[in-house]
């Protein structure tokens, strides 16, 4: 998730020393079509994918892992979609209706407690470490304190891939009621924690909570979003990772004066836990699932609640007809593999394989030796820096996103950090520019989180719903999900090796190479979404299979 960043992003790094950073992203999608445009054309700066580098310093990391959000990018609303087998038609013409006396924001709002968690954890660690570490008398042992860092992202993985099966079968809010168990839990237990054992088993739980929210938050978004801001909706959930990140920073200020505070870091995670499951409990269920259900009368109730009675009639009608889900059973893990699902499944995995590959980790790890080499000794300057970067980006990403559309802004991204890459490359080879290496490394890390915040960060997280079938939507976007988690560990796992044998300029060229495969990658292989209803995508992407 994300996602996803993530994406502007996010992050987490694991087993170092003293600090660490961590963020991520998150993912989101699509929605019903509803076009009052005038009210839904702008929504302000809705995505942060993950305001990683929490100025965390990694000490002798043993290994160091990011998340990173997604965004996706698409284009005009006619655009052809390419899918299992091809090309498909074009989407059909959004219609003009009247202003909706329904109403979504206060249900994104209550999902978002969720993304909020998902950053808050992530990042809470940051600060905490050190004294945690010492209060639990492993203030030596580097190994226990990356088995209480990596914990959460074990968690994670196994969260990812479950959260998609919990939302098929007792439907998103439910869900959501249920995630919050593992999270306020984890929360207390970490909170109240008197040895090592305990605060990994805390760490654990609170992982496997925000794995499940890195699948249904962006889930539940997309498939109640109206189509005319379904993006910048999606936005919402990277913007709140964000905040939860910023959140974990700043309440681990009054640790210096109380080393105790950690506790109370820790703890404060179980109020939002216990809102998110009481608002899910006044929030609808999503229409498109409760139709697939066969519960018409109760998908008409959300969609009253939603988008306003006058809605109701038109938006049953275009759900039940809108293809697999009505008609055909729920897909199982396997039925991704078939030759039907698998290359749109693959787009989903491959997006966020190359979000990972692309180097986030390693610009957010250097982050704070690059600033200092420019004269920025304060890790907290770097680490806002980065951030401001990060959440700048990712405004701009959010107003951008209804409007350029996913695809483009992946293009974007990605090209722009390709060349970010190539300047870090430079500035710390090149004896030209050798008088000017400190100022190009800090130009080309800003950059480069700048590009990756745009697109390559929030976009995977929103696209892939828009682009799975309903009947494979959670699964599809659970194992995309626990790809990102799976991938961002082994990254974790052997990128300080790499760059202890072969250097990180060469690092960073490779990582620009990435870049640019991932540039043709796109423009071979991902669907342009902007301004088509999750039916419209659907119907054209099955229209070649």
């Amino acid at each position: 998730m994300q996602s996803s960043t993530y994406a502007v992003k996010g992050n987490a790094a694991f087993a170092f020393q003293r600090r660490t950073f961590s963020s991520n992203r998150s993912a989101t999608s699509t929605g019903i079509r509803f076009s009052d445009k005038k009210s839904l054309a702008t929504t302000g700066p809705l995505y942060c994918s993950g305001s990683k580098a929490m100025g965390a310093k990694l000490a002798r990391a043993e290994n160091g892992i990011q998340s990173v959000m997604s965004f996706s990018s698409v284009k005009a609303r006619s655009v052809r979609a390419q899918a299992s087998s091809g090309d498909a038609e074009e989407a059909i013409p959004l219609r003009s209706e009247g202003k909706s006396s329904g109403t979504v924001l206060p249900f994104v709002g209550v999902a978002c407690l969720g993304a909020i968690l998902f950053g808050y954890h992530l990042g809470v660690v940051n600060g905490a470490l050190e004294y945690l570490a010492k209060d639990l008398g492993i203030a030596e042992n580097t190994v226990l304190q990356g088995w209480i860092v990596s914990a959460l992202l074990a968690g994670a993985t196994v969260g990812s891939f479950t959260g998609g099966a919990l939302a098929d079968k007792f439907g998103r809010t439910r869900t959501f009621q249920l995630d919050a168990i593992p999270l306020a839990i984890g929360a207390f237990l970490c909170a109240t924690a008197q040895s090592v054992q305990t605060m990994i088993v805390g760490r654990l739980l609170a992982g496997i909570g925000i794995g499940i929210s890195s699948a249904i938050v962006p889930l539940y978004i997309s498939e109640i979003s109206p189509t005319e801001i379904r993006g910048a909706l999606g936005s919402v959930n990277q913007l709140f990772i964000c905040i939860g990140i910023l959140a974990a920073l700043i309440a681990g200020l009054p640790l210096a004066a109380n080393p105790q505070w950690w506790r109370t870091m820790f703890g404060v995670a179980v109020i939002p836990s216990v809102l998110l499951a009481i608002g899910m409990a006044f929030s609808p269920e999503s229409p498109r699932w409760l139709v697939q259900q066969g519960k018409v009368s109760q998908a008409e109730k959300a969609i009253k609640t939603l988008y306003g009675k006058e809605r109701v009639v038109e938006l049953v009608r275009d759900l039940s007809t809108s293809g697999q889900g009505s008609s055909e059973p729920e897909a199982g893990w396997f039925d991704l593999f078939s030759s039907r699902y698998w290359k749109v499944v693959s787009v989903g995995a491959a997006l966020f394989l190359f979000q990972q590959l692309a180097g986030i980790n390693a610009v957010v790890y250097y982050s704070t030796s690059v600033f200092r080499s420019a004269g920025i000794q304060s890790d907290v300057a770097a680490s806002a820096l980065v951030g401001a970067s990060n959440v700048f980006g990712t405004a701009v990403a959010s107003s951008l996103m209804d409007k350029m559309g996913r695809k483009s802004l992946l293009l974007t991204s990605f090209g722009g950090m390709a060349l970010s890459m190539l300047l870090l490359s430079l500035s710390f080879t090149s004896k030209a520019l050798a008088a000017y290496s400190g100022t190009l490394a800090v130009v080309g890390t800003v950059l480069y989180v700048l590009s990756f915040s745009l697109g390559a960060g929030p976009v995977p997280a929103i696209l892939l719903p828009e682009i799975f079938a309903s009947r494979i939507r959670a699964k599809a976007v659970a194992l995309s999900l626990g790809m990102h988690w799976i991938s961002n560990f082994v990254i974790g796992l052997y990128f300080l090796s790499v760059v202890t044998r072969f250097g990180i300029s060469s690092v960073y060229l490779g990582f620009a190479g990435v870049c640019v495969l991932a540039v043709l990658y796109i423009a071979g292989n991902v669907v342009e979404t902007k301004g088509r209803s999750l039916e419209e995508i659907e119907l054209a992407l099955t229209s070649g299979v």
